[in-house]
């Protein structure tokens, strides 16, 4: 069959109707790649770290010749994996610039009747789009809230309601707190992350109100970019509250069930904030069931450094709304309701 070279620009169109498979090293994948992807490696991490040394040490023509006797041997075994994994014969296949391992790899699969769409400019064209996109000025409508009020839950659902919506912890496998990383599944590397943030942000309108929950510049271990963060702390933010009754409620139902050892290694490495008296009423309190007791417990804790938090916040961006007892429904209504009078033209009393 033939191969078709394709512009960033139509690769989103197609990207939905066919298969992706990224040719290069499986570290290279690791480390980041366009989501959906599925490695072919035409070099492995050993082989292309003994080709690029020779390609600065004896030039590009050395280099090549190396490539092909390690590759060489694999070439029907590459073709046999791909006729496996993609029986239609039809795929979409990037490399590191566009190159060499994409142009191999696309000539190994026209060979037995594939029709192959090669993205111009590989991952480069494309990590080039994310690191912008994530860096770009948006209208942010930060979902701020203590611990336990359920602020994840609300930017779900007023996903489902139609509004604009991202989910810094869902990308990034990670709560936020001590706590965060409990029954997640393992975070992205920093890089992987933007591309995962980008993706969601160029489906959005830039100029129309995206809800994102209020955070620290890092969760976990993914730190958000600093142009991004400075928006966030500039941005229209709305505050929720509700009593600690219903967030201690809240907290107990999303953590109380998950493994005691995991509770107990969350507050423990809260000891040097917690101080040693502290820790221990919560670890005795997780160890007896007693869940309310721990949970109130570290809320004096969260709740204070949460104060310091809204303090700093730019003055005059804050609304408070209180959710006192509303069920979900009500609760979206208001938050809406009050969104609408902040992108609009009534005013509304600021913190």
């Amino acid at each position: 069959m033939t191969e078709v070279t394709l512009t960033l620009d139509n690769f989103w169109t197609l990207r939905d109707q066919l298969p992706l498979v990224d040719a290069r090293s499986e570290g290279e994948f690791a480390q980041s790649h366009i989501p959906g992807a599925i490695n072919i490696p035409i070099l492995n991490n050993a082989e292309r770290v003994q080709v690029g040394t020779l390609y600065k040490q004896a030039g590009p023509e050395k280099a090549t010749l190396k490539g092909f006797e390690l590759v060489g041997p694999r070439f029907h075994l590459i073709q046999r994996e791909a006729l496996r994994k993609f029986p239609a014969k039809k795929l979409i296949l990037y490399c590191w610039r566009g190159g060499m391992r994409s142009q191999i790899l696309s000539w190994l699969l026209t060979q037995v009747g594939f029709e192959v769409f090669r993205l111009e400019g590989g991952y480069k064209t494309y990590r080039s789009f994310t690191h912008a996109c994530v860096r770009q000025t948006y209208t942010l409508l930060l979902l701020g809230g203590k611990t336990g009020t359920g602020k994840t839950v609300l930017l779900r659902a007023l996903r489902e309601r139609g509004e604009q919506v991202v989910d810094l912890e869902g990308l990034a496998n990670h709560k936020g707190s001590s706590f965060g990383g409990i029954g997640q599944l393992p975070q992205p590397t920093v890089e992987q992350f933007e591309n995962l943030f980008a993706e969601q942000l160029r489906l959005l309108d830039p100029k129309a109100p995206i809800w994102i929950e209020k955070e620290s510049r890092r969760i976990g271990r993914i730190i958000l970019p600093d142009q991004f963060y400075e928006q966030m702390t500039k941005s229209l933010r709305i505050e929720i509250e509700k009593t600690e009754e219903a967030r201690i409620a809240h907290i107990a139902e999303e953590y109380a069930s998950l493994e005691e050892e995991d509770l107990l290694q969350a507050v423990t490495r809260l000891q040097k904030k917690l101080g040693g008296f502290r820790m221990q009423q919560a670890l005795d309190d997780i160890q007896a069931k007693q869940d309310a007791s721990w949970i109130a417990n570290l809320l004096g804790y969260y709740d204070k450094t949460y104060a310091y938090d809204l303090d700093c916040h730019e003055p005059g961006k804050t609304t408070l709304l209180p959710l006192h007892d509303l069920d979900l429904s009500t609760q979206l209504d208001l938050l809406i309701q009050t969104k609408n009078i902040l992108h609009g033209t009534i005013s509304h009393p600021t913190h």
